[in-house]
């Protein structure tokens, strides 16, 4: 997605605000989790009625409260993260107002799946910035992914919009929602001894309290809105964010799982000498989350390529890495991904891949 030249602003005073040390918000939204329902009166079967009758939001168009579980009709509707959810029909929309900091950061963490439909898309947007993340692909098979969407805030309230623009046949169908949470992400700075911001992954999207699949982070992310600040995610299908309270992350909290084979790729542009010569060095490994088999990472910088084969038994095992290059100009794109693709050895209907971790560059004397 383009970054309006509009951001560029913000940035500056989100870097002034990271310097200080402002304290970062996070949790869910009002009535994030849906759980607060609407009154009967504004409610019809499971179609909300009026702008105001979802607590906390405004909605538009062709709106359900629902609960999780089977529906009429033989449908189920996976609600992974509470008890209700809403679901957005035809060109339907929810939104909120929140208070926030002009020139932040910010990520939306939401669970969100397709109910019909196998081109089902859902728009998020805080204006001027949108994206679409598309929801064909079901990366769990119990449904309730999670994803991750970012943007940074132009004034001191802004509108969060979920909205569905397709139009299908049966006008309720159409994304499910039933999760909204948001995170003050800090802009990363650099370290001592590393050309790479955030390499080892420790900023990035809330984590649902209720959620052990991780966190989905759409494609087509650019690095001054992405939810993983400081990378690109610039592959056709999302990465996946996984944390170390569910999955075997090889240094700190955090981690980055490959889950789309070649079609799941992340990217950062450090600075650099035409000439000089660099290293550089990551982790590989699984998340001990019953991936099995032969894995294949990528890593591309200027002209080199490295290939770093990984035989996974699902115990979260994992090893060290590097290789130099020579730059070639003063901006170097280091880029990975997953050369196969995998799904899990007991559950071959929920994607997952390579975990990469500890992304480090260095000058070589």
């Amino acid at each position: 997605m383009a970054v309006p030249k509009t951001i560029i602003l913000p940035l500056l005073l989100l870097i002034c605000g990271a310097a200080l040390g402002a304290p970062a918000y996070e949790g869910y939204l009002r009535n994030g989790n849906f759980e607060e329902p609407p009154k009967k009166t504004d409610i019809k079967k499971t179609v909300l009625v009026g702008k105001t009758a979802l607590p906390e939001w405004e909605i538009t168009g062709f709106v359900e409260y629902i609960s999780g579980g089977p529906q009429p009709g033989g449908m189920y509707f996976p609600v992974a993260h509470g008890v209700h959810a809403v679901r957005l029909g035809n060109e339907a929309t929810i939104s909120q107002k929140l208070q926030v900091k002009p020139g932040s950061l910010y990520a939306l963490t939401f669970g969100a799946s397709r109910t019909c439909a196998q081109d089902e898309v859902l728009r998020v947007s805080v204006p001027p910035q949108s994206g679409d993340l598309p929801l064909q692909t079901l990366y769990n098979s119990f449904g309730g992914d999670v994803y991750a969407w970012a943007f940074v805030a132009m004034t001191s309230q802004v509108t969060v919009t979920f909205h569905n623009p397709g139009v299908q046949e049966d006008p309720a169908c159409g994304p499910l929602l039933d999760a909204v949470a948001i995170k003050e992400l800090v802009h990363p700075m650099y370290t001592k001894g590393n050309l790479v911001k955030n390499g080892g992954f420790e900023e990035g999207p809330h984590r649902l309290v209720n959620s052990t699949q991780g966190v989905l982070l759409p494609p087509k992310q650019e690095d001054l809105t992405s939810p993983l600040p400081g990378w690109i995610i610039e592959s056709l299908k999302a990465v996946k964010f996984i944390d170390s309270k569910y999955f075997n992350v090889p240094f700190g909290h955090a981690a980055i799982e490959l889950v789309a084979g070649k079609e799941s790729a992340i990217a950062q542009v450090i600075r650099t000498s035409p000439g000089q010569t660099y290293s550089l060095s990551f982790a590989v490994g699984d998340a001990k989350n019953d991936c099995h088999g032969a894995m294949m990472v990528e890593a591309f910088a200027a002209r080199d390529t490295l290939k770093v084969p990984h035989t996974s038994v699902g115990g979260g095992h994992f090893k060290k890495t590097s290789f130099k290059f020579k730059a070639v100009e003063a901006r170097t794109r280091i880029t990975f991904f997953s050369g196969f693709y995998h799904s899990k050895k007991t559950d071959i209907g929920s994607l997952c891949g390579p975990v990469i971790d500890e992304i480090v560059v260095s000058h070589v004397a």
